[in-house]
């Protein structure tokens, strides 16, 4: 038998880092007794690789060592969960260990299903096939929107959940003002297939949005999923997913937004409700059937979209309820299903969509957030990468 952590955390992305620092900020006597399984290297600030992909950062910044990154007092165990025996309370690493927990925080993000477009992988990176899904290849993207001299510029979005659902789009905005500084606007189609009803969730800054697709002269094809890349005639195959008709639109250059799911030793655990994600209390983030396994972030089962700015709101309630349950307590925090989209429209200009539950808008300033911004802009190029290094993966923010 391996050893013994009062809270084992699988993931050390956003979600498991900030709720693993509230944790040690909230009871010190968890120092030494609190262990974060991920076998990365390295931590990443995702939200800013739409704007490396637009050329408007540089993505080294967007890396930090997971050493750095992991709390104080928190024990980093640099391996795979291979499985989970939640009835044993025990975790099963990919080299044979067994380790056994009194509560288990399931923070193990989302799995980009590259496999998932029949010759994305072989095409991905070169011939103008980039996507801003990776950060080896996100530089990529901005390599092929720069040297664009015209023609079909295809962008898409997958009929499956995502991480950060605007992402799809804003590249989009971003390639299309590009075009539009250097001259070359009049000689491309931007195309959008996405397997989404309609440009956004929430009827508020749909309507904007709406308003942006019409003014950029963007031809928005709405439920269209890629199934297929054919990179030696430069093809994308798009099927309709309520006539499953097929159709096949010519490229110059494409950005790809991979389907995605839950991680595979997510899925086919006992964790999992029906659609692979972890079956937890929309509220109180507590396993629907294990009183003492809680998950949040993108591996979660939440009516929400998947964003960092969701984990911003649903670590401090894990992380209250976990000590509520220590201290054999009532749990009393809960999560709204609050989100946030920063929609980059161009450069300098965002529309801040932040909701809840029930797709209500749910915003943080006294302005009309469905409004392009400038100011919006500056906030999230300068200061939520600071915000989320300094005060969201401390735990204080």
């Amino acid at each position: 038998m391996g050893k013994h952590y009062r809270i084992i955390i699988v993931g050390g992305g956003s979600a498991g880092i900030s709720t693993a620092a509230r944790l040690l900020n909230g009871m010190k006597s968890l120092a030494g007794d609190i262990a974060i399984i991920d076998p990365a290297d390295h931590h990443y600030y995702q939200p800013l690789w739409t704007l490396v992909g637009g050329g408007a950062a540089k993505k080294e910044d967007t890396e930090r060592s997971m050493k750095e990154v992991i709390p104080e007092g928190a024990a980093w165990v640099q391996q795979a969960v291979a499985s989970f025996d939640p009835e044993k309370n025990e975790v099963k690493l990919e080299n044979g260990e067994t380790l056994s927990y009194d509560y288990l925080v399931a923070a193990a993000g989302i799995e980009i299903h590259w496999d998932g477009v029949k010759g994305l992988k072989e095409a991905l990176g070169k011939g103008g096939v980039c996507s801003n899904y990776s950060y080896d290849y996100t530089d990529y993207t901005w390599e092929a929107i720069r040297s664009f001299k015209g023609g079909n510029a295809v962008f898409t979005h997958p009929a499956t959940p995502v991480k950060c659902g605007g992402a799809p789009q804003k590249i989009m905005y971003l390639a299309e003002d590009h075009f539009s500084r250097t001259g070359i606007r009049d000689q491309t189609n931007v195309i959008f297939g996405s397997a989404n009803p309609a440009i956004f969730d929430v009827q508020k800054y749909r309507d904007t949005l709406e308003k942006v697709v019409a003014r950029k002269k963007i031809d928005a094809r709405f439920r269209q999923n890629l199934i297929e890349i054919r990179a030696d005639k430069k093809e994308a195959v798009f099927e309709n997913l309520d006539t499953k008709e097929q159709s096949t639109v010519k490229y110059d250059i494409i950005h790809v937004t991979p389907p995605m799911r839950a991680p595979s030793f997510i899925r086919n655990s006992p964790l999992a409700g029906e659609n692979g994600w972890v079956d937890v209390h929309p509220y109180t983030l507590q396993h629907q059937t294990y009183e003492n396994v809680f998950a949040l972030g993108d591996c979660a089962d939440l009516p929400t979209s998947k964003t960092g700015a969701a984990i911003r709101k649903q670590a401090p309630v894990v992380a209250e309820n976990v000590l509520a349950l220590l201290k054999e307590e009532p749990m009393k925090a809960t999560y709204d299903g609050y989100s946030s989209c920063p929609l980059v429209t161009g450069y300098n200009s965002l529309v801040l969509a932040e909701f809840k539950y029930g797709k209500i808008p749910s915003e943080s300033f006294p302005l009309n957030q469905a409004k392009e911004r400038r100011s919006m802009y500056i906030m999230k190029k300068d200061l939520l990468p600071i915000m989320y290094w300094d005060g969201m993966l401390k735990g204080i923010m």
